[in-house]
């Protein structure tokens, strides 16, 4: 896949504005909010350093939750910032930072968090009704900040926002280091994918997962449902959901995992898999009670000899827990975007990058 590569172009002393994904779980201790999990943070790390390196003014934005165009105490990104801060002043990735955590100013209107001399993340892009309507007016906003723009967000790429697909018409732009890696990896499975192919997909957003589901079945052998997505279906009356290689998992009578039959039937496919793409839980694995359909089901993926492709929030924390997520070939950041872009070929956001 031809994607702008940021190694083509020199943004030494330029405004470079990188959309990262900076949507990451969150945790609160002693009445204050801390990343919990900054493994999407860590990505976008390489690309905002080699900007540094090349003495580029970076302005980094993202967003939290869904405000829905309002300002949201508890979805401010302060914690981001002050995440950002400490990774690079880590040691392994040295950068002298001084800031003042919950200092903030005002960037041309913008609110933002000063994290060093030459490097800014502004607020959350989502307090503003103009990021997901994809007001051209806003996006002209947010290019006027910058000379050059960079999406290191590909998980975030499925949607058609301001900040993903409308500053991109208007400012010269490349994909970040990971974007690219994002593309390049997951492109392979739809190129030539070893046989059978394989789509497990489970925890919820049914209204997005289910019909990408259904749209993939037509490229994979079999589609296996667990989890919310399993327990939505049972209520839905399209005929596209009895398709011949789409299996639905059964539930547990509390309807928090899958059962012991499920996960038989389950396991015999995944056995026989060239290639297996996992998405989604498949019960409430955060509690012992209702995670051995996760747990068991990881275990057979894990044993599985074909190629093993894992993505999304919920997939990577399950994986993590059972100490299991080293165990796959790749693994995605990106959840409801990885099953987009493997259904349908492509992403808003990457296509406004070509």
């Amino acid at each position: 896949m031809e994607l702008p590569k940021l190694t083509d172009f020199d943004c030494r002393g330029r405004r470079v504005l990188v959309r990262c994904d900076l949507d990451v779980p969150l945790r609160q201790a002693q009445g204050e909010l801390f990343v919990e999990d900054d493994s999407r943070i860590r990505e976008c790390l390489p690309s905002i350093k080699y900007l540094l390196d090349h003495a580029a003014k970076v302005i980094l934005m993202g967003h939290s939750g869904r405000p829905e165009g309002q300002v949201v105490e508890e979805l401010k990104l302060a914690p981001m910032a002050e995440k950002i801060k400490q990774l690079f002043n880590s040691r392994s990735s040295p950068l002298s930072i001084k800031w003042r955590k919950g200092f903030n100013f005002q960037l041309d209107g913008f609110s933002a968090y000063q994290i060093s001399e030459n490097l800014v993340l502004l607020e959350n892009l989502r307090f503003y009704p103009g990021e997901e309507s994809n007001d051209p007016q806003f996006a002209q906003a947010l290019a006027v900040l910058g000379e050059f723009y960079v999406n290191e967000a590909f998980a975030a790429s499925h949607r058609e926002h301001a900040s993903i697909v409308g500053v991109p018409k208007l400012l010269p732009h490349a994909a970040g280091f990971h974007f690219a890696s994002e593309a390049e990896h997951l492109s392979k499975v739809l190129e030539n994918p070893k046989r059978p192919l394989v789509l497990l997909v489970g925890g919820a957003k049914p209204e997005t997962k289910l019909p990408l589901a259904l749209e993939f079945a037509q490229k994979t052998d079999w589609v296996l449902i667990g989890g919310a997505l399993a327990q939505r279906a049972k209520y839905q009356e399209q005929s596209d959901l009895k398709a011949k290689n789409i299996l639905f998992a059964n539930l547990t009578e509390d309807g928090f995992d899958i059962d012991g039959e499920s996960i038989k039937k389950f396991s015999d496919i995944i056995k026989e898999a060239g290639t297996i793409i996992w998405n989604g839980p498949m019960g409430k694995y955060e509690e012992e009670r209702w995670g051995a359909g996760t747990k068991r089901i990881a275990a057979e993926i894990v044993g599985c000899s074909g190629f093993k492709v894992v993505g999304g929030g919920d997939t990577i924390a399950a994986l993590t827990k059972f100490n299991l997520i080293d165990k796959m070939d790749y693994v995605s950041t990106a959840g409801g975007a990885m099953l987009e872009y493997l259904s349908k070929g492509t992403l808003p956001g990457l296509e406004a990058l070509k």
